[in-house]
């Protein structure tokens, strides 16, 4: 009996180490799935960069009562899988999103972003948070648009006179 406390202690210690390490968790109910849906779901979790598990709801609230889950302690009930995102704060809730729209069994019940809980109708504004890559283009293209308004107004003068230029030509050769 003392190799199942072993492997229990082991679980919890394992869920607890992911947790701390991770920007957000999303937990969905998976009542109903078959086996094959959850092994794609697993698969679609990996490709992304996504660690899902499936444990025991008592090992959960022991694993994520020093971590920022915390707050998901009291809700955890029923038979759900846990998504956490280790690099992109988005991609567990993108997983476990699109995942739903697929597979109506699936349903989300907590979304977790840095130690905050969230309502799970909030699951697609997560989920559609910008990936880091993402984030730094939009960062370089807001630095980026001043300088090219300076460049377009000082090379404004310029285009200006060629044009006016061009067209009193036009207006000289209509004439003669």
């Amino acid at each position: 009996m003392a190799t199942g406390l072993e492997k229990k202690k082991q679980v919890v210690s394992e869920l607890a180490e992911i947790a701390s390490n991770a920007s957000s968790a999303v937990v969905a109910e998976y009542r109903g799935l078959s086996v094959d849906e959850m092994s794609d779901l697993r698969k679609q979790a990996k490709d992304a960069g996504v660690y899902l598990k499936v444990v025991k709801n008592t090992l959960a609230r022991k694993a994520f009562q020093e971590t920022n889950f915390a707050c998901m302690t009291d809700k955890l009930v029923g038979p759900l899988v846990y998504a956490f995102s280790q690099d992109d704060p988005g991609s567990a809730a993108r997983v476990i999103n699109n995942f739903s729209k697929e597979n109506e069994l699936l349903g989300v019940r907590l979304v977790a972003l840095n130690g905050e809980l969230y309502e799970a109708s909030d699951i697609a504004k997560i989920a559609n948070l910008p990936t880091f890559n993402e984030g730094v283009s939009i960062i370089m293209g807001l630095m980026k648009a001043p300088i090219e308004k300076l460049t377009r107004t000082i090379a404004e003068p310029h285009a200006k006179l060629a044009r006016s230029l061009g067209a009193l030509k036009t207006l000289k050769e209509a004439a003669s």
